[in-house]
């Protein structure tokens, strides 16, 4: 079974799509997302308290800064905006895929795990995420 889920971004940042997940596994098997872009990537964290989302997205804006800081000068892939190779080397470094067990056509997701969508460019964006349940 297949699906495209298609989650609206408005910039950087986490965005939850665990619930149009567990909405649509049925069964028993192993659920396999994967993101069809290189600017943006998948992740599994924790939903209890909104401030672990921000402190990620300021961590790995720190962590790759923009190509408008001095630290990046050597990017050269830069015509496409100052956050486009900060986020292909985003997106290098996180999941662009996650695989989830599903027992009885529940995700078997811990207490205070979510899943999302970590968005990397600044400009709103329609990302597709391919669901594969086998």
């Amino acid at each position: 079974m297949q699906t495209t889920f298609v989650i609206e971004t408005s910039g950087p940042g986490l965005y939850e799509f665990t619930r149009e997940i567990a909405n649509w596994v049925t069964g028993t098997g192993l659920c396999t997302l994967f993101i069809r872009h290189t600017s943006a990537s998948l992740l599994i964290q924790e939903n209890a308290d909104p401030e672990v989302q921000t402190d990620l997205a300021a961590f790995f804006h720190r962590l790759v800064p923009p190509s408008t800081d001095p630290k990046m000068h050597y990017l050269t892939h830069t015509y496409e905006g100052p956050d486009d190779m900060p986020a292909h080397i985003k997106a290098a470094l996180l999941p662009v895929s996650l695989q989830i067990p599903v027992s009885d056509g529940v995700l078997a997701l811990g207490t205070w795990q979510g899943i999302y969508l970590f968005e990397h460019r600044n400009a709103p964006h329609r990302r597709q995420v391919t669901a594969h349940l086998g």
